[in-house]
C-alpha cells in the first residue's frame, strides 16, 4: 500500500508545522474514491491519513515548542493519522516513538512520512483504547473527540492513564464532544486547513492535558 500512498499524494510540508514533510492529497473525495476502488469495496471510512488535521498539527507545533514534554520517553500517537504528531515527537527528542492507527493505509502513510523526515517511528496496527497505551510515558492524541461514542471510551482510557501517572495531551479544533470541563487548556493555536474538510480557512486550535480530578 505505501506505492498506493505515494502515487496519489504528493511530498509537501503541513501548513503550522513547516519543519515536518508528509504525503498529503489535494482533493479528499477524489482520494476517498480511489481508495475504496483500491481496495474493493464501498463504505470505508475517509482517508484521514492524507491531511494533516487542525488537532494534530497544534500539538505536533506545542511538542515541537515544548521538547521537554517527550525528551527521553516512550510515547504513543494514538489515532496517529499521517503521523505528523509521531514525528514531532521523534524529532523531539523521544526515546521511542509508536504510531497507532487501525487503517492500514494511515500505518503506510506514517512509514512513508518518517522516512520522509528521517525519523524512526514505530507502527501498532489495532485499536488500543481498551489498553494502557503500551506502558508509554507520554500519550498524544489529535482530534478524538469527533462524536460521543468515541469520547465515551476515551475518558475512561485517559483515566487509567493519569492513574499510573502517563501524560496525556489532546488537540482539539472545537468539536462538540470534548468534555471542556475536564480539562485544562495548555496553549491556543490559529491553525489553517483545508475549507472543503472544515468550512472554514482557519480553525481555532487547543492542546489541552487532563484537569486534576477530571
Amino acid at each position: 500500500m505505501t506505492a498506493f500512498v505515494r502515487a496519489h499524494t504528493r511530498l509537501s510540508h503541513a501548513s503550522h508545522v513547516p519543519e515536518i514533510q508528509l504525503y498529503l492529497a489535494e482533493d479528499a473525495f477524489d482520494l476517498w474514491e480511489k481508495v475504496e476502488a483500491e481496495v474493493g469495496r464501498t463504505g470505508l471510512a475517509p482517508p484521514f491519513w492524507a491531511f494533516a488535521w487542525a488537532g494534530g498539527q497544534a500539538l505536533a507545533r506545542y511538542v515541537l515548542d515544548h521538547p521537554e514534554v517527550v525528551a527521553g520517553k516512550h510515547v504513543l500517537d494514538l489515532a496517529a493519522g499521517c503521523g505528523v504528531v509521531a514525528i514531532a515527537a521523534a524529532k523531539a527528542g523521544a526515546a521511542r516513538v509508536v504510531a497507532n492507527e487501525i487503517d492500514q493505509f494511515a500505518i503506510d502513510a506514517i512509514v512513508l512520512n518518517a522516512d520522509a523526515n528521517d525519523v524512526t517511528v514505530e507502527t501498532v496496527f489495532g485499536d488500543m483504547v481498551d489498553g494502557d497505551a503500551g506502558g508509554a510515558d507520554v500519550v498524544l492524541a489529535g482530534d478524538i473527540f469527533y462524536d460521543k461514542a468515541m469520547t465515551g471510551r476515551m475518558m475512561p482510557f485517559i483515566q487509567r492513564l493519569r492513574a499510573r501517572g502517563a501524560t496525556v495531551l489532546v488537540g482539539d479544533p472545537g468539536r462538540a464532544h470534548l468534555p471542556r470541563e475536564k480539562f485544562t487548556e495548555l496553549s491556543r493555536y490559529q491553525v489553517p486547513v483545508p475549507k472543503a474538510l472544515e468550512d472554514a480557512e482557519v480553525k481555532t486550535t487547543i492542546v489541552f492535558t487532563p484537569a486534576d480530578g477530571g
